[in-house]
């Protein structure tokens, strides 16, 4: 059934939500897309912070670090 409708089913006791049972892919695009808020929410802060580099320091830090090989 869960296959099927690729619907959430949610497990009850006593009338009150428990836990919940996912079909594998739903699990999976949940788990991948709450990595992905996550991280975003890491960039954020991380750039809010000032701990971020504009793109053309990066790619001169990579020119050089490569150059240097």
């Amino acid at each position: 059934m869960v296959n099927e409708t690729r619907r959430a089913v949610v497990i009850t006791q006593s009338g009150q939500p428990k836990g919940v049972l996912l079909d594998f892919e739903s699990y999976e695009e949940l788990r991948e897309a709450t990595l992905l808020l996550k991280l975003i929410a890491q960039g954020e802060a991380d750039a809010g912070a000032g701990r971020a580099l504009s793109q053309d320091d990066v790619f001169s830090a990579a020119r050089a670090r490569l150059s240097s090989r």
